[in-house]
């Protein structure tokens, strides 16, 4: 009896043992069914690995196949022990016998996925013809063993961002006779939101929420430090406007400017000075704290509630939000807010680092909204089933523990994105553009100099909207600090050594 007979039989045992309902027995055949599919692509995967082995025996030429194929015979013992996970995972599925929220939806998504990428991959087939089959059949297999991910991600986002957009709606409506900053719809920033977070299970969803002045004020940005770009120092400072002298004047609105105080106390609520500012100038703390004591209420109009369950976790510049479904399974989000700077995708965020004290007055610049604009044209440019996403994720997981940031992975890939045709960055061409990352960023760290990608960068795509101030400034190296501290350089060439390695074992274990 082969492995998928004897899991075919091990879910009819547990049918016959329980007296379950119909809906909960379909939902169980249904589990079944895509598990016995991951089997059967991962033997799949084994057999072609195996064949492409003897072939490459008898070849030469690319370094990273004849490098991959070392580790074959580990492989198959790892094989078997992901098909023995796979059962450990069915069993345990059964015994639990409660079914995953929205799953029909994703189920939906995925195999119109898997349809989009079966015609890819016949289109790569035909287009391929002539080149070295083993170095084509080994991109495709490494592709689609992270494509899940991806997808996964994707979806979360989606489902994410919908919530965020709701809970977005009931502010609006609760506060809309308020002072309050008036919250616009939200954007997704970050690698979870762009679909390369280099660990799934614990990505951090991070959408930012652009403010606008309410009703009778205004503001006026103030970048700090003459010159200095991005701006570190900038600050949001807050000021009253006249409603009475419009042709129109605000409806149930006093002018705070031309009205008694105690009339406006008597009548009106306070002003945005009065609540959200520190002195004239807009503070993140008191921001994040109104929001955070705001949510629970609003987040019982909102229809997600009922199969999510909501807890604040604490955040000085942004509200963090930890959902639980009934199948314990959670989402952490990051809202973060932004003021815009006049219609470019250039916008003061609250977000800072998390080891540097910063003012909450304070908004530093941010290209957060520009990156995530980018990768969003890009994924409507490139081929269907473009390989940049699987790159980003793989390297970015090789990073975790070492001083590298993804930032400059991150920047890396854009720089590439926009040199290297997309049309060069299908599936199959996974490996080199896997070898281009890391040649460009060995390059890099051996010059030390990382230019930034928004700052005069004549590449960036037009849709992208900068600051005229962005396109004629002098290019800004993200690696200066190596160029300072020669130890630290040392240390980033001998951490960079190992990083081939690593991720030859992550393609192939997964480590």
């Amino acid at each position: 009896m082969d492995v998928k007979q004897l899991l075919t039989l091990f879910v009819q045992l547990h049918l016959v043992a329980d007296e379950l309902d119909e809906d909960t027995c379909e939902r169980m055949q249904q589990h079944g069914a895509r598990l016995s599919q991951a089997m059967t692509r991962s033997l799949q995967e084994l057999q072609e690995l195996q064949e492409l082995k003897q072939r490459t025996q008898e070849q030469s030429g690319f370094a990273w196949p004849a490098r991959l194929f070392a580790a074959l015979q580990q492989w198959q013992f790892w094989a078997i022990a992901g098909l023995l996970v796979l059962l450990l995972g069915l069993c345990w599925w059964l015994r639990r016998r409660s079914p995953e929220v929205d799953s029909s939806g994703k189920e939906s998504s995925s195999s119109d996925t898997e349809w989009e990428e079966q015609e890819e991959l016949e289109q790569e087939e035909e287009e391929s013809e002539g080149e070295d089959p083993a170095e084509r059949d080994l991109a495709r297999i490494f592709a689609k063993r992270i494509q899940w991910t991806v997808q996964n991600l994707a979806y979360r986002s989606r489902l994410v961002e919908e919530l965020v957009a709701t809970l977005v709606c009931v502010f609006q409506e609760r506060f809309s006779k308020s002072f309050f900053p008036v919250l616009q719809p939200p954007i997704g920033v970050g690698s979870a939101s762009e679909c390369w977070s280099p660990r799934e299970d614990d990505a951090v969803y991070r959408l930012l929420v652009p403010l606008k002045p309410p009703r009778g004020h205004a503001f006026h940005l103030e970048l700090g430090t003459p010159g200095e770009m991005p701006a570190k120092q900038s600050r949001v400072r807050v000021e009253l406007e006249c409603t009475c002298a419009r042709e129109q004047p605000v409806r149930d609105m006093l002018c705070f400017l031309h009205h008694p105080e105690e009339e406006l106390r008597r009548n009106q609520d306070p002003s945005l000075l009065q609540t959200l500012c520190t002195g004239s100038y807009l503070d993140v703390q008191k921001i994040a704290l109104w929001l955070q004591g705001a949510l629970s209420s609003a987040w019982v109009a909102v229809p997600q509630s009922h199969r999510y369950s909501l807890k604040v976790l604490p955040s000085r510049r942004s509200c963090k939000l930890l959902l639980m479904n009934a199948s314990r399974r959670t989402l952490l989000i990051e809202v973060i807010f932004g003021v815009q700077r006049g219609d470019s995708d250039i916008f003061l965020s609250s977000q800072t680092r998390e080891s540097t004290f910063t003012p909450s007055t304070t908004w530093p610049e941010s290209c957060a909204v520009a990156e995530a604009k980018f990768f969003r044209h890009v994924g409507t440019q490139a081929p269907c089933g473009s390989c940049h996403l699987r790159c980003l994720q793989l390297c970015a997981r090789i990073l975790v523990g070492t001083g590298f940031s993804t930032s400059a992975l991150k920047t890396a890939v854009m720089h590439l994105l926009t040199t290297i045709p997309l049309s060069g960055w299908r599936r199959r061409d996974l490996l080199p553009r896997l070898e281009d990352i890391m040649q460009y960023l060995r390059r890099c760290l051996e010059e030390k100099c990382l230019s930034h990608f928004f700052f005069a960068n004549e590449n960036v795509p037009k849709e992208i909207i900068l600051l005229p101030a962005f396109q004629t400034a002098e290019p800004l190296n993200l690696f200066q600090h190596l160029e300072q501290d020669p130890a630290a350089h040392a240390q980033a060439l001998r951490e960079f050594d190992q990083l081939q390695d690593r991720l030859i074992r992550l393609l192939f274990y997964g480590e």
